[in-house]
């Protein structure tokens, strides 16, 4: 099943240098914000510490919530909040559910303190933020947005394990077919793709030239995968097919991820258009495919068989 391997190694250095020089800007942005000072400007706050009392200044928070939202672990969530509290800026009292946790909130010197927070860190962006056009300005926030929820995908991932499939992966993954086609109520009877006779022996199917499969393992299970193959009948064109993903592993980016990945291999194997078909009740793949570029069709491409799936797209994969 590993026929386009080949193209892989120039597919990961184009990622490692975007990632290159992500990292490089995003080291950038910290320091420049002064994120790696002892103090946060001229206010007695390290930068855990202002972030710690931003948190709890929304509202009261335990230790855990307080590291869940900071990102950090929980002691060192519990070094900030006692500097915190040595300097009058929060109090803890024993949790009114739970005496085994305790919930800390703001002082009012720590309103205090925090609205001459507020007051440096806005002096601070609209300086920044005059150097920009307002156009420019929403490019970034838009830009930052994407960025952010892709860290918290990226987190959220953790532990899953995107490869190429493998023969051994057949029954695995004719059963993740199986299991979500019922769930929609995507059966055999009404012409889905769970109908198909190569089912049980898709990676026969993903061995040909400019086909492959990727599945997502977690502990040692697939859970879900997609993949891509040429459409009969129509020079340039594949199609993104059985993608399908288990309850436990959504909600995770992880579509967008394995999408992402089989329309870079269609790219590098020369394809110059995509093409799939799904049908209304996928209504969250519908949203993924048409942000990822993918527009409505009038009538279907070729013949794939998949009668019930009454929605045809397509994406063009050469650059604009």
């Amino acid at each position: 099943m590993a026929q386009m391997t080949t193209d892989l190694p120039e597919m990961m250095t184009h990622t490692a240098c975007s990632s290159s020089q992500l990292r490089q800007l995003s080291r950038s942005m910290v320091r420049h914000l002064g994120m790696l000072n002892a103090a946060c400007g001229d206010l007695p706050l390290s930068p855990v510490q202002a972030h710690a009392l931003f948190e709890i200044g929304r509202q009261p928070q335990t230790i855990k919530e307080l590291a869940y939202r900071l990102s950090i672990d929980k002691s060192n969530a519990s070094r900030a909040i006692s500097h915190l509290v040595e300097k009058k800026l929060a109090q803890s009292q024993i949790h009114p559910r739970d005496n085994r946790c305790l919930v800390v909130q703001i002082t009012t010197a720590g309103k205090k303190l925090l609205a001459k927070l507020d007051t440096q860190q806005n002096r601070l962006f609209q300086d920044i933020l005059a150097q920009l056009t307002p156009a420019q300005t929403q490019q970034i926030e838009q830009a930052l947005m994407l960025y952010n929820q892709a860290i918290h995908n990226a987190k959220q991932q953790n532990g899953c394990l995107i490869r190429q499939a493998k023969a051994e992966d057949d029954a695995a993954i004719a059963q993740v077919i199986r299991a979500v086609s019922a769930e929609y109520g995507l059966t055999a009877d009404k012409g889905y793709s769970v109908a198909d006779p190569t089912l049980d022996c898709l990676s026969q199917i993903y061995s040909q030239t400019g086909a492959n499969y990727w599945v997502i393992e977690v502990e040692g299970r697939v859970l879900g995968g997609a993949g891509i193959a040429p459409l009969a009948n129509n020079d340039g064109v594949c199609e993104l097919q059985k993608m399908y993903f288990m309850p436990e592993i959504r909600g995770k980016g992880l579509a967008k991820r394995v999408a992402l990945m089989a329309l870079d291999f269609a790219r590098e194997a020369g394809y110059q258009s995509c093409y799939l078909e799904t049908t209304a009740v996928l209504n969250e793949a519908i949203k993924l495919y048409e942000k990822l570029g993918f527009i409505h069709l009038s009538a279907p491409l070729g013949n794939t068989g998949h009668d019930a799936c009454e929605i045809p797209m397509l994406l063009n994969l050469k650059p604009t």
